[in-house]
C-alpha cells in the first residue's frame, strides 16, 4: 500500500514519447560551493508526432530565480517540484527558453546532481540527477546539444572540465571578476542530460596522446588530487588498450578530439560514462603495487574498458526510456569481460574470468532473481530507478547478450553490432531494437529463427532451471539426453513461458576420454561427427540423441555455462570426480569440484547426526577421502595454472549455501563450511606447505594473469596453513605470515598474509593491524581494505559485531563517504553472514539503526544496505521473525526515500 503523498510506480507500458523536444543546450555555471549560479538557455519544440500538451520541466531542490521565452517574462506554475510551462506559443517554430536558478553543491549530501567534494565540483546525472542542476526534461529519449561555459575562481578552481572539447579559456574581466577565470566546452554529439558532466577543481593530470587505426589523433587525460598522479599509469594503459581493443574487435573508433577520466573518492557507484569526461570512483583509477591488490588492478582494468566501451553502446546509441537500462548495461558489461578474457590471452585465464563472472551471477544475481526484488532484465515498473542499477540488469543483463553471441556466432555478433549501428547511431532505442539487429544481421540463425520467443529472457523475471537425464542404449550405441526446463514464480509472473536456452554438451568415457560422437536431427539424419555439441532447448521437454557413442558416457553438460540457469543432473560421486580431473572444458572442471563441495556441505547441513558444539565448531570428519585426494591432486598438477588452482580450491560461498536450502540455519551453514575449511586445512598441510614455497613470485611486481594467479594461490595457502595452526598450535605458520606481512614487496602479499591472520583469530593479527594502519593512515583506499578485513573478519563467538561498532568510532570512519560506509557496514551485514545473523538480533537492529541513518544522508546508498535482508523469509526461526521485524520498523518510519521505502515494502510483500 502507498501512503498519501508516496510516489506512484513509473510503467513501461505507459511509456509516451516527450510533446516537446530540446534541440540545442547552452549552459553558463558560476560556480560557488554554497550557492552555484545556472543560467540555462534552451531552445525547445514542439513534437509534432504527439497530441500538444504543456512543456512540464523535472525539478529537484532548486532555488528559481527567472524564466524567460524568447527574451521576456513568461507565467509559468510550479506543480510539486515540476515547473510547468502551459502558454508557450504555438507551432512548429522553435522556442527559446531561459532559465535561471541556484543550487547548494556543498550541501548536497546525495551526491547526485552538482556536488562538492574536498574542495572540488563533481556532478553524477544517472539516472535522474540532471534535474537537480537546472530544470529539464529529465530522460534519455530526449537528445540535444550541448555547450557549456564554466565560470569560477582560478585559485580554487584552476581546472574547469566537461563533455566534448575545449573551445576558449581564459581570464574573465570585468569588475567582480577578479581572479576568476572560465572555459568553454562543447559537445560535438548529441546526448541525453543523463550524460552531462562538469568537473572543477585542483587537480593534475596524467596525459597521453595516441593515434587511432584511421590516422586521427587523441589526447587521453586521467584527473587526480595532486599527489595521486603515479598511480595512474594502470588506469591510463587500460584506458589505451580500450581504445586499441574496440577498434580491433567492432571497428569503434574514438569520436572525440579528448578522452578524459576523473577520480572522485565520493561517489555512489563504481564510475560513470558521461561523454568523454568519465568520473570514477577513485578505487577503479588508482594503483600502485604498494597500495593496490591483483584484485583492484584488474577491475581498474574492467571498469575503464566499460565505461569507454560505453561510448557506443551508451552514448552514441542510448536508452529509449530507463525500463531498457539493460541495453547500454547488460551490452557493455559482456564487452568488458570479453575485453578482460582477450587481453588475459590464454584458454586457462581465459577460463578463470568466465569462472569468476559466473560466481558472481550464481551467488548474487540468482539470490535476487530468487528475492523480494526480482525483476525482468527488462523491468515492467518502478518507484525508485535508482534500485534497478542491479546484477539482473548488469550481469544477467550480458549473460542475455552472450547467449545471442552463442547463437550466431563470434563473426555473426559483430555483423549485427555493425547493423545495430547502421541503423540507431544517434538514436534512444530498446532491447528489442537490438536483438532485432543482431537476428537481422544472421538470417537463418537459432536467433533469427526464434527471436520472440528469445527475447523472453527480457520479460521473464527468474532463473530457469534446466533438469537433465540421459539413457544409453549400448545395442544401438546412441545415448539419449533429455532437457526439462522451468521457472519458478516471480512477484507479478505466477506463470513462466519456455526460454530459448543454448547447452553446450560434450560426451566422455568413464576415464575421462571425449567421445567423438554425432547428433540425429529430427527425421534421424546424424550429423557431422564432433566432441562439443551446441544443443537449443526451446520447449519445456526435448530429447536430443546422439549415435556412435561407444559407451556410457559421462555428460559434460552446460559447458562454458552457456545459458544463465540451473542444472540438475544425477551425477554419481565417481562421475564429478572424472570431470574434476579430465573434462576438456575448464568451466565444468571447476564446476564438479564445486558440485562435490556443494554435495558434502548440503549432507552436513542437513543431517541431524552432525551436531554443532556450543563453541560453534563440529567435531565429526566430513570430508571424504575421494575429495580431499581429488584437491590434492589439482593443488600439485604439474600444468593447472595457479588462479585456477586457486578457484578449484575455493569452497562455495555461505550465501550460495544457504540458497541452496529451502530453510536456512545460518550459523549452521557458518559452522559447516567453516569446519570444511579446517578439515581441507589440515588434510593437506603439506601440500599448501608446497604450494606456499614452489608459487611465490619472487621477480619485479606484475599484475598479469600468471604472476597474480600465483599470488593468489599462495596467498590461500597461508590462509590455510594459519587455519591449521589455530587447531594444532603451531607457531610456526602465524610466524611466517607476520614475517611476509612485514616484509612483503606489494598490496596483495601484505593483505593475503594479514588476512591470514585476521581470518584464523590469531594474537599476531592485533599487531598487524596496527602495522598496517600506521603505514597507510593517508591512503583512502588502503584505509577502505583495513576497515573492511575487520568487518569481515570470521566470527567465532559473536565478536564481531563489537569490533563493527568500533570501527564506527575510529577518526577515520566518515559514514558520509560511501566507500567507507560500505568498508565498515556493508561488508558485515551483507558480507559477513556468519556475523550478521544472531540469535539475539543484535546484527538485525544494527542494520536497521545503518538503513535509517544512511537514508537521511544518501538515500541511494541506503537502499543498497536495505537489501541486506532481501532472502529473510528462508531464514529459521528466530532469526526469521526477528529480520522481519527489523524491516518493519524501517518501513514504519515516515520519511523514507523511495529509494528504501521499495526495498522494504518489496521484502514485506506477501
Amino acid at each position: 500500500m502507498l501512503r498519501e503523498g508516496q510516489a506512484k510506480p513509473t510503467q513501461r507500458a505507459d511509456y509516451q514519447a516527450p510533446a516537446w523536444w530540446i534541440d540545442t543546450v547552452d549552459l553558463t555555471f558560476d560556480l560557488d560551493p554554497a550557492k552555484t549560479r545556472v543560467l540555462n538557455r534552451m531552445r525547445v519544440r514542439r513534437n509534432p508526432d504527439v497530441p500538444a500538451r504543456a512543456l512540464r520541466l523535472d525539478g529537484d531542490e532548486l532555488n528559481l530565480a527567472r524564466v524567460m521565452v524568447n527574451g521576456e517574462g513568461t507565467s509559468f506554475k510550479m506543480d510539486g517540484s515540476a515547473l510547468v510551462l502551459e502558454n508557450l506559443p504555438e507551432g512548429d517554430a522553435p522556442v527559446e527558453l531561459e532559465i535561471f536558478t541556484t543550487c547548494a553543491p556543498v550541501k548536497n549530501t546525495k551526491l547526485m546532481g552538482l556536488y562538492v567534494s574536498e574542495g572540488t565540483f563533481f556532478t553524477q546525472c544517472e539516472a535522474e540527477g540532471f534535474r537537480r542542476i537546472t530544470y529539464f526534461l529529465d530522460r534519455p529519449d530526449v537528445m540535444a546539444m550541448y555547450s557549456v561555459t564554466l565560470r569560477a575562481d582560478k585559485a580554487l578552481f584552476p581546472v574547469l572540465l566537461s563533455n566534448g572539447n575545449l573551445v576558449d579559456s581564459g581570464d574573465l574581466q570585468g569588475p567582480g571578476n577578479e581572479g576568476r577565470h572560465f572555459a568553454k566546452w562543447v559537445d560535438p554529439h548529441r546526448k541525453p542530460c543523463y550524460l552531462f558532466a562538469l568537473v572543477a577543481g585542483q587537480l593534475v593530470a596524467r596525459e597521453q596522446r595516441i593515434t587511432s587505426r584511421a590516422g586521427k589523433e587523441h589526447l587521453l587525460q586521467v584527473y587526480v588530487r595532486p599527489g595521486d598522479l603515479e598511480k595512474t599509469e594502470h588506469a591510463m594503459n587500460s584506458l589505451m588498450a580500450s581504445v586499441a581493443w574496440d577498434e580491433a574487435r567492432f571497428g569503434l573508433s574514438l569520436d572525440l578530439d579528448r578522452f578524459m577520466i576523473v577520480a572522485t573518492s565520493d561517489f555512489n557507484m563504481g564510475a560513470m560514462e558521461n561523454k568523454g569526461l568519465n568520473i570514477f570512483n577513485t578505487k577503479y583509477v588508482l594503483a600502485n603495487q604498494a597500495t593496490a591488490t591483483d584484485v583492484d588492478y584488474a577491475n581498474i582494468e574492467s571498469v575503464v574498458g566499460h565505461e569507454y566501451f560505453h561510448n557506443w553502446t551508451g552514448n552514441r546509441i542510448t536508452c529509449r526510456d530507463w525500463f531498457q537500462l539493460s541495453l547500454k548495461e547488460g551490452l557493455t558489461v559482456f564487452r568488458d569481460q570479453e575485453f578482460s578474457m582477450d587481453l588475459a590471452g590464454t584458454p586457462s585465464a581465459r577460463a578463470v574470468k568466465r569462472i569468476e563472472d559466473v560466481r558472481v551471477l550464481r551467488t548474487v544475481q540468482f539470490a535476487e532473481d530468487a528475492g523480494p526484488m526480482a525483476h525482468p532484465v527488462r523491468p515492467d515498473s518502478y518507484l525508485e530507478i535508482n534500485n534497478f542499477y542491479t546484477v539482473t540488469i548488469y550481469e544477467k543483463g550480458a549473460e542475455v547478450v552472450r547467449m545471442m553471441h552463442t547463437l550466431v556466432g563470434r563473426e555473426g555478433f559483430a555483423k549485427g553490432m555493425a547493423l545495430y549501428f547502421e541503423r540507431h547511431d544517434g538514436q534512444a532505442v530498446t532491447c528489442d531494437d537490438f536483438a532485432q539487429a543482431i537476428a537481422d544481421a544472421n538470417p537463418g540463425s537459432e536467433l533469427s529463427e526464434r527471436l520472440e520467443q528469445f527475447k523472453r529472457w527480457y520479460s521473464q523475471a527468474g532463473t530457469p532451471q534446466v533438469a537433465a537425464s540421459g539413457v544409453y542404449d549400448a545395442d544401438a550405441k546412441t545415448y539419449t539426453l533429455t532437457l526439462r526446463q522451468s521457472c519458478a514464480p516471480t512477484p507479478g509472473q505466477p506463470e513462466k513461458l519456455p526460454f530459448v536456452i543454448p547447452v553446450e554438451v560434450g560426451l566422455l568415457t568413464a576415464d575421462g576420454a571425449a567421445q567423438t560422437v554425432q547428433l540425429l536431427d529430427a527425421a534421424g539424419m546424424a550429423g557431422s561427427p564432433a566432441d562439443t555439441r551446441l544443443l537449443v532447448l526451446t520447449e519445456a521437454e526435448q530429447n536430443f540423441v546422439f549415435s556412435g557413442v561407444a559407451q556410457a558416457p559421462v555428460p559434460s553438460l552446460l559447458r562454458g555455462f552457456t545459458a544463465p540457469v540451473g542444472l540438475q543432473y544425477e551425477y554419481s560421486d565417481d562421475a564429478l570426480l572424472t570431470l574434476l580431473a579430465q573434462d576438456s572444458d575448464a568451466f565444468n572442471r571447476w564446476e564438479a569440484g564445486q558440485r562435490l563441495a556443494l554435495r558434502i556441505a548440503l549432507g552436513a547441513i542437513n543431517n541431524p547426526a552432525v551436531l554443532v558444539q556450543a563453541n560453534g565448531e563440529i567435531a565429526q570428519n566430513l570430508l571424504p577421502e575421494p575429495f580431499t585426494e581429488a584437491m590434492r591432486s589439482v593443488l600439485r598438477h604439474p600444468t593447472l595454472d595457479a588462479a585456477y588452482k586457486e578457484l578449484v580450491l575455493s569452497l562455495p560461498s555461505e550465501s550460495y549455501l544457504s540458497e541452496q536450502l529451502d530453510e536456512v540455519d545460518p550459523q549452521r551453514v557458518h559452522a559447516v563450511r567453516e569446519t570444511l575449511r579446517q578439515q581441507l586445512a589440515a588434510a593437506l598441510r603439506d601440500d599448501w606447505a608446497w604450494a606456499w614455497e614452489n608459487h611465490q613470485d619472487t621477480g619485479a611486481y606484475r599484475p598479469d594473469p600468471v604472476s597474480s594467479g600465483r599470488r593468489a594461490l599462495t596467498g590461500m595457502a597461508l590462509q590455510m596453513l594459519c587455519l591449521d595452526a589455530r587447531q594444532t598450535g603451531d607457531a610456526v605458520w602465524p610466524g611466517r605470515a607476520y614475517q611476509s606481512f612485514k616484509d612483503a614487496a606489494n598490496m596483495t602479499d601484505r593483505m593475503a598474509a594479514l588476512s591470514a591472520l585476521v581470518h584464523s583469530g590469531h594474537p599476531l593479527a592485533s599487531d598487524a593491524l596496527a602495522r598496517f594502519h600506521a603505514l597507510f593512515k593517508t591512503e583512502a583506499l588502503v584505509l577502505d581494505k583495513w576497515f573492511a578485513l575487520q568487518a569481515g573478519a570470521t566470527d567465532r563467538g559473536g565478536q564481531v559485531l563489537a569490533a563493527v561498532k568500533q570501527l564506527m568510532l575510529h577518526p577515520d570512519f566518515q559514514l558520509q563517504n560511501p566507500n567507507r560506509a560500505r568498508s565498515v557496514i556493508f561488508s558485515f551485514c551483507s558480507g559477513n553472514p556468519g556475523g550478521f545473523h544472531r540469535l539475539d538480533a543484535a546484527g538485525y537492529r544494527f542494520w536497521s539503526e545503518r538503513v535509517i541513518e544512511l537514508d537521511a544522508i544518501n538515500p541511494q546508498v541506503a537502499a543498497r544496505l536495505a537489501r541486506a535482508l532481501d532472502r529473510w523469509k528462508k531464514l529459521a526461526e528466530p532469526y526469521r521473525s526477528a529480520a522481519r521485524e527489523a524491516i518493519a520498523r524501517v518501513a514504519a518510519r515516515p520519511d523514507l526515500s523511495n529509494d528504501v521505502r521499495e526495498v522494504v515494502t518489496r521484502a514485506l510483500a506477501d
